[in-house]
């Protein structure tokens, strides 16, 4: 007999689905929003920032397989003196250059086969600055806004005042620059008077940080002292670049306020409509990723900045580390970049989703080199999950003329799901295909992407084994010689092998859609039942592949 829909797929995808005894109403879907930070646009996008972006796309993607609705939010951050600066030097206007470099970031949706549901350009997008001037109004309301002079050290780079004891060597820490001393009359915020609330927020749990080392690095930062920062700029140092201060036309909101409500003013916090209730304050989950390098201005100053407000807090910020070149991080700033874009034009997009996922760890940075990410899509892709599906079909097409066999195991399952045996040989296959969909969630739900994709890799590891130990072609030699046992034995193999490449393009569309896609292609049977002929899935990359692959 055969199945062209795999009874066995089905079931594994409705024992997973199952969330509560027979005959209780299926939970209502979670609302999950998902934010990357918004990018300086002083110059082109790179690799570093495309982490991100793969990271955040995942999480998207998997929540909505999984029956979540969600929302995926992503964008620039216009405002930044450190665009001024650059459009000074390339001599050009400022509003030239942050339009050209935006259109970039928000580019990279086909190379990266990103699925963001809205990009905010804090410059240009009209529901940024009314958002802004109300966030700014309801915290001067609760008192937390004040007026004094300041004196300080600020680095452009991080657009941030630090204190003597705070650089290293007299330099930022980041950037390895020299913050410029800078006097001025600023408007203030009460950070210190959250710190308390924040502490116990954090601790707690109910303002998650992860990874933990970033999570004790946020405590003892607040149990260090947290001191009012400055959150406007003189509008003579800016430029005049940037949203005016309500009622202050002197002064310009500091660029870190400014960006970090774009996580509110793109719901139409400022302008009204229903997407502020259904995304922020009525969401499940709301969910932050960010850089190692502004964790403070997301578990810290934003918090405090909301708490102020009377608004929701976020219920995540998950922390990735940095993408390295030869041990320096990658920096606009610092001249280590690598295009994305370019890299994909030469390599694919998964090769570079992939490479992002499998071999960045959740604390520490990785080091990036083209080496690595052709050494990573041969032996993954080329080599194993292509090279799986390639020997799978084929003995489908070989053995049982492309038709995908049911197995007594399965055809007995129908009565009783849970009470099916494997096949000799394929037990641990099945568990691994059973397993997989909880041991994804659980690893992306401690923001582990480098296992989560182990996880799915299981299957193709089991199936491997699975084709080693059982040995088709012995199975039909002895079919053909007249062993009915062996053809039984030979379908309940079969099946198992198709539904394991069937469940790795269901488990893997989040991570590589593409490859899914194509996974998944291979193994849908046409009108006739049968499967489509082998064909190579993923040819070795080598070299870098045409702009127009």
């Amino acid at each position: 007999m055969t199945d062209p829909l795999s009874d066995q797929q089905h079931q594994l995808h409705q024992l997973h689905q199952l969330s509560g005894p027979p005959g209780t109403a299926p939970p209502a879907p979670r609302t999950t929003y998902v934010t990357t930070t918004i990018p300086y646009v002083n110059a082109r996008p790179h690799l570093g920032f495309a982490l991100e972006l793969v990271q955040a796309d995942v999480l998207a993607r998997h929540r909505r397989h999984r029956g979540d609705r969600v929302r995926f939010l992503t964008g620039t951050d216009d405002n930044s003196l450190k665009n001024v600066l650059a459009a000074e030097a390339a001599g050009v206007p400022v509003q030239d250059l942050v339009d050209r470099n935006a259109e970039a970031f928000a580019a990279l949706r086909g190379p990266l086969a990103l699925s963001f549901d809205d990009f905010i350009r804090t410059s240009r997008d009209p529901r940024h600055r009314v958002g802004v001037e109300r966030l700014w109004r309801r915290c001067a309301d609760s008192g937390d806004l004040y007026r004094r002079h300041y004196e300080g050290l600020y680095c452009v780079g991080c657009e941030q005042f630090f204190t003597p004891a705070e650089l290293v060597e007299g330099r930022c820490a980041e950037h390895g620059t020299e913050p410029r001393p800078v006097a001025e009359e600023n408007w203030f915020f009460r950070l210190s008077r959250y710190a308390d609330r924040l502490h116990d927020l954090i601790s707690s749990g109910r303002l998650r940080v992860e990874p933990a080392v970033r999570r004790n690095e946020v405590l003892a930062l607040i149990e260090s002292g947290l001191h009012d920062f400055s959150v406007s700029r003189s509008h003579t140092r800016a430029r005049g670049w940037g949203i005016p201060v309500p009622g202050d036309p002197d002064q310009v909101v500091y660029v870190w306020w400014d960006a970090l409500g774009n996580y509110v003013t793109s719901l139409g916090y400022g302008t009204g409509g229903p997407a502020y209730d259904q995304w922020w304050s009525g969401a499940t989950r709301r969910i932050h990723l960010v850089g190692k390098g502004v964790v403070r201005f997301h578990a810290v100053y934003w918090p405090a900045m909301l708490l102020s407000a009377g608004l929701p807090l976020p219920t995540d910020v998950l922390v990735h580390d940095y993408l390295t070149v030869d041990g320096r991080k990658i920096s606009k700033s610092a001249g280590t970049t690598v295009d994305p874009a370019e890299l994909v034009a030469g390599f694919g997009t998964d090769a570079v989703r992939w490479w992002l996922l499998r071999d960045v760890p959740r604390v520490g940075d990785a080091d990036f080199t083209r080496e690595r990410l052709v050494t990573r899509a041969n032996a993954d892709f080329a080599g194993g999950l292509g090279n799986l599906v390639n020997r799978v079909v084929t003995m489908a097409h070989r053995f049982r003329d492309g038709r995908v066999p049911v197995s007594r195991a399965s055809r007995a399952s129908r009565v009783s799901p849970v009470s099916r045996t494997p096949a000799e040989g394929t037990e641990r296959l099945v568990a691994a295909c059973r397993e997989v969909p909880a041991r994804v969630d659980d690893a992306l739900a401690d923001f582990d992407f480098r296992r989560a994709v182990d996880a799915v890799w299981r299957v193709v590891t089991e199936a491997d084994r699975c084709v080693d130990g059982t040995r088709p072609w012995e199975l039909a030699k002895a079919e053909r010689a007249g062993d009915p046992a062996a053809g039984e034995r030979l379908d309940e193999v079969l099946a198992a092998l198709v539904t394991a490449c069937r469940t790795l393009a269901d488990q893997l569309g989040p991570f590589v859609p593409e490859s899914a896609a194509r996974v998944a292609a291979q193994c849908t049977p046409a009108a006739d039942g049968r499967l489509p002929a082998a064909r190579p899935l993923f040819p070795r990359v080598d070299e870098p592949l045409p702009s127009t692959v």
